[in-house]
Formats: structure tokens, C-alpha cells, sequence
């Protein structure tokens, strides 16, 4: 009996032994699935248009409680001043000297019938979109592309974005009520007439009706910003990245009745009747105004989408514009004070046309209510974005990582040497930012030879004294720079620095 009572003790110590192994047996640990990345792009927004950059009269509530979940950089740039090239340059991390689309090269003409689009990437350029496919993740670009048709090398959906949805060609989206929209390749009729936003009026033929010749039934960006949802709840298991690049502000002045009233008595406005080109309207003022806070609304909605499906902690929300305010159009970027005290507007290398509002949130990673002076540019987001998934290949990019700021770890930021834009339109431009140093030509198309303009950012951000004079020293430096960074176009109009006709 006594031996059977010690087996029986050996057996339960045994089986007491084997539970308390099973209790603590290591679990294996859950895969930590990629974060999901939205990065939204105004078109011609100014630097100070947003009221977390200062904006008085036109309201951006959700833009701003973003800056108050997140990061507000004062010191970030457009890769350059105009459309197509900053979007290139953006989703392939090149500067203006190495890039491939360096200006506005249009295509066709503003009529249906003539939709041909801007300068078409190459094959197989290697952009975002291709990097994060390659990375497991579904992409979409929703709204204005500018970099060719869908019947040309330039077709998104063959440049790194599985779903495509808006404008291909930046003619068109002059238009916010245009007679169709693109999906895929293929055209998506709306409920709008045809549309010739530059047909000027008189103060004769400005009627209630003229005036309302310039609206359709379906906005465009209401259009945008539906598909934007679907692609979110659709890839809700993601992970998933959104290039969202609306067309707001961007003229023509157009925008729902009721999003006009909301502003329509507080300017003192004067009607707009195409002066200076596009739609007509009898509130130039207050549909200016509406447009950017009809877009923070849509923003508003996309991040209340994020938060119902659960997805808020792991997505990384960014928002910039592709260049500072416009000068056309009916547009007042001094009655809005739209680049505060920066020189310069779209189309100039000056602080104002090339310095962009830019946020970033994501909850748990990024600390609320953070403002950084980090020098960064556009073309950096390839080589963040790479830095942010653990991307393993190499890359051949002009940027760096801003990933360390985002994420407070400043000691591990790496810093520009420089940031390098050479703009070919405009007369030919060329600016360089070494430290607080800022390096500017003008009207090179005229005289190769024109001198630099040197300003010294730190104490002078609206660059109204040129110092050059006294840094000979600087001046060689910048000079040497551009002897290395520039690289001859593909384009005879494209090229200021050593052009052979």
C-alpha cells in the first residue's frame, strides 16, 4: 500500500507539474500588422490658410484638431512651386534637378474632346504606391493625378496604385462639376452639363442666371471624398495607404450654395466675372473660403470613419499642399494674408510659394500638441515612408527620413546638407536652402549669368534684404551645388541650367 500511495504522489506531482507548464508556456507572439497611412495633398493651399498656421477668416476645425492630436512643422517645403512636378516629385523621391516631370508640360485641351493630360511618368517609375504594393499593402489615389492618361505609361493603376478615382488630367479639374470623373481607367459620368469655366461674363451679362451657368448637380470633391470612405471600410483589415489629393483650393471658384452662405455676408464681396481666367461667381471671397472649409469637413468625416472602424491607433494621418496660394482666378491671397509673412506665391521658389503647411497624427506614436522646425521637403516621404514598414531594399531617392521626428526621437534625425529646387517655368528659377541660408535665381531663360540672391532665413523669413554681397564664399558653394545636383531633361523647355539649343 505504501508504494502504491507514493506512485500515486509521483503521478499527481507528475500531472500538477505538467498543467503548471502548459499554464506558463510561452505564447507566440501576434503579428504586429503595419499601420495604415492616409496622406492628404490640397492643391495651391498657402502656408497660413489653415487656423493652426494663424488663418483669421476661414474656418479648418478638423485640420486643426489634427495639429492638436499631432505634429505641426513649420519648416516644410513642396518639392516645387506647380502641380505635376511636385506630385512626381513627391511620390518619387526625387528633387527638381534629378526628376523626370520638372514643369506643366499640358497635353490636349480643356474641351472633352480633347482631354490629353500632362507629361506621362515612364514605365515602371518607382514611386509610394509601387513600394507599399510591394509591401503588402492595398493603395488608391483619390483625386487629381497630372501625371498622364489612363492610355499612357502615366496610368496610376500601372504606377503602384491598385484603384484610381478622379481627375488624370489637371485641365480638367479646373472644372468641380465636370461631366465625368475617372475610375480605373475608365470614365464615371456625373449629373453635370458641360462646362466652360473660362467663358468670361460682362458686368452686362452677370445675372443670377449667368452666374449659376457655373454649377452643376455632383461636386467633385463630395464625389472624392465617397470613394475615399468605400476604399477605407473595404480595406479595413488592411493594411492600407490612401494618396488623397483633393483639388482644393485650386481655382475655379466653385463650391455649394449652402457652403457659400455660411461666409456670403462677412467679405464685402465683389463679384469675379473671369478676368483673370475661370469660373465667374458673384462671391469670390466667400467661395474661396467655403471650398478649404468644405474640404476640412470632408477630412473631418474620413477621421470619424477611422475612429468608428476601429482604426484611429493604427493610422498614420498626414496633410500638406503640392504649393503656396494662387495669384489667378479671382483668388485674394493678401485679403486672406494666405502666406503670412512669406515672400512669393504659386509658381515663385520664394519662401511663399514653395513653404507648406504639413501634419501629422497617430495616436500613441505621434504626442499631441507637438510643433517641430525640422527642415523637411516633399520628396523626403518615399524614404520615411520606407523607414516607417522596414522597407529592405535600397532606394534611390533624394530625401531622408523625417520617421524620427514624428516619433520624438530628434537625436536620431538625419539632416539636409541642402534642399534643391530648379523650377524651368516662370522665366527659369533656381533656390537652395543650406542651414538657414537660402539661395535664389530668377529669370535664368533670360541671362544664365544672373547673380544669386542670398537671405538668411533666420532673421529675415519674408527674404526682403538680399545679402549676397558679403558671403562671395556662400555664393561658390551654391554654385558648386548645382554643378552636381542638376542632370539634363529629357525636354528642351525643361532645361535652364545648360541648354544646348
Amino acid at each position: 500500500m505504501k508504494q502504491l500511495r507514493s506512485l500515486l504522489n509521483v503521478f499527481f506531482i507528475l500531472l500538477l507539474a505538467g498543467g503548471l507548464l502548459t499554464a506558463y508556456r510561452p505564447q507566440q507572439a501576434t503579428p504586429v500588422r503595419p499601420p495604415n497611412i492616409i496622406y492628404i495633398y490640397a492643391d495651391d493651399l498657402g502656408y497660413a490658410e489653415l487656423g493652426c498656421y494663424g488663418q483669421q477668416k476661414i474656418r479648418t476645425p478638423n485640420l486643426d484638431q489634427i495639429a492638436r492630436e499631432g505634429m505641426r512643422f513649420t519648416q516644410h517645403y513642396t518639392s516645387m512651386p506647380v502641380c505635376a512636378p511636385a506630385r512626381c516629385m513627391l511620390l518619387t523621391g526625387k528633387h527638381g534637378g534629378h526628376a523626370y516631370i520638372r514643369g506643366n508640360y499640358e497635353m490636349g485641351g480643356f474641351a472633352d474632346s480633347l482631354e490629353g493630360g500632362q507629361m506621362p511618368l515612364y514605365p515602371g517609375a518607382f514611386t509610394i504606391g509601387r513600394m507599399l504594393q510591394q509591401s503588402g499593402y492595398k493603395t488608391a489615389c483619390i483625386g487629381k493625378w497630372g501625371l498622364g492618361m489612363a492610355n499612357t505609361t502615366g496610368n496610376p493603376n500601372e504606377q503602384g496604385f491598385d484603384y484610381f478615382y478622379g481627375y488624370l488630367d489637371q485641365k480638367q479639374a479646373h472644372n468641380y462639376y465636370p461631366t465625368h470623373l475617372w475610375e480605373n481607367g475608365k470614365p464615371d459620368r456625373l449629373n453635370n452639363p458641360v462646362i466652360d469655366v473660362h467663358r468670361k461674363l460682362t458686368p452686362e451679362t452677370a445675372t443670377p442666371d449667368a452666374f449659376a451657368y457655373y454649377r452643376g448637380n455632383d461636386y467633385a470633391i463630395d464625389k472624392m471624398a465617397q470613394k475615399a470612405q468605400n476604399f477605407i471600410r473595404q480595406n479595413k483589415n488592411g493594411p492600407f495607404f490612401l494618396y488623397l489629393p483633393f483639388t482644393v483650393p485650386h481655382a475655379s471658384l466653385q463650391a455649394p450654395e449652402a457652403a457659400v452662405k455660411e461666409y456670403a455676408d462677412k467679405f464685402d464681396d465683389k463679384p469675379y466675372l473671369g478676368q483673370q481666367s475661370y469660373a465667374s461667381t458673384p462671391y469670390p471671397r466667400a467661395t474661396y473660403a467655403a471650398m478649404i472649409t468644405y474640404m476640412d469637413t470632408k477630412v473631418g468625416q474620413i477621421m470619424q470613419l477611422l475612429k468608428e472602424l476601429k482604426l484611429d491607433d493604427n493610422t498614420l494621418v498626414m496633410f500638406s499642399s503640392d504649393n503656396g496660394a494662387t495669384f489667378n482666378g479671382g483668388v485674394e491671397a493678401a485679403y486672406f494674408n494666405s502666406v503670412g509673412k512669406l515672400r512669393g506665391l504659386k509658381m515663385d521658389v520664394y519662401e511663399g510659394g514653395i513653404r507648406e503647411p504639413m501634419l501629422a497624427r497617430w495616436p500613441g506614436k505621434i504626442k499631441a500638441g507637438q510643433v517641430t522646425d525640422q527642415v523637411s521637403v516633399q520628396y523626403d516621404l518615399l524614404a520615411t515612408l520606407a523607414d516607417l514598414i522596414g522597407y529592405k531594399q535600397p532606394l534611390t531617392t533624394d530625401g531622408v527620413s523625417f520617421l524620427p521626428t514624428l516619433l520624438g526621437k530628434p537625436t536620431r534625425q538625419q539632416q539636409h546638407p541642402f534642399l534643391y529646387w530648379e523650377y524651368p517655368e516662370k522665366g527659369g528659377q533656381l533656390a537652395i536652402r543650406m542651414g538657414n541660408w537660402k539661395a535664389v535665381k530668377t529669370n535664368l531663360r533670360k541671362n544664365r549669368a544672373t547673380p544669386w540672391e542670398l537671405y538668411d532665413l533666420s532673421g529675415d523669413v519674408s527674404e526682403t534684404t538680399n545679402v549676397a554681397a558679403q558671403h562671395p564664399d556662400l555664393l561658390r558653394q551654391f554654385d558648386a551645388i548645382v554643378a552636381k545636383e542638376h542632370r539634363p531633361t529629357h525636354v528642351n523647355e525643361w532645361e535652364i541650367i545648360n541648354p544646348k539649343f
